[in-house]
């Protein structure tokens, strides 16, 4: 009987470690999705800290719904999982676009860095979610 008690514990180990990273992962997944999701709905809607943001970078706000529509399509197929890995690149480039417009105008270290601090956190949280990327990466 001890011996039986023994090898469920053993075979329940990996199965709790499984599930911490499932739910670290999700949650790590998460933060982007909420923050990029709100970013593109207050782009829909044009509140004035967007439209002051566009003025100071220089883009026209008449460009604000499409890249708002554009983000929330991105976002989209990143948070379904067979699309997941195709999301990430996708908003990878999203976030590189940011990352030029805030070094074109001379923007200061967090507002150029926060951008990869949320690229940072797609790709950590599709790592511990998507075994086929971590194929990938150990090759």
């Amino acid at each position: 009987m001890a011996h039986l008690e023994g090898r469920l514990a053993t075979s329940a180990a990996p199965a709790a470690r499984l599930s911490k990273r499932l739910l670290a992962a999700r949650v790590i997944s998460a933060i982007p999705i909420l923050f990029l999701t709100f970013d593109a709905v207050i782009k829909l809607v044009k509140i004035a800290p967007v439209v002051d943001a566009f003025a100071q970078l220089g883009y026209s706000i008449a460009l604000a719904p499409t890249i708002g529509i554009l983000a929330l399509v991105c976002v989209a197929v990143y948070a379904i999982p067979r699309t997941a890995i195709l999301g990430a690149v996708l908003l990878t480039g999203y976030l590189g676009g940011a990352i030029a417009s805030q070094v074109r105008i001379g923007a200061g270290v967090f507002p150029v860095f926060f951008p990869v601090i949320i690229g940072s956190l797609i790709w950590a949280g599709l790592y511990l979610r998507d075994d086929r990327l971590k194929g990938v990466i150990s090759r």
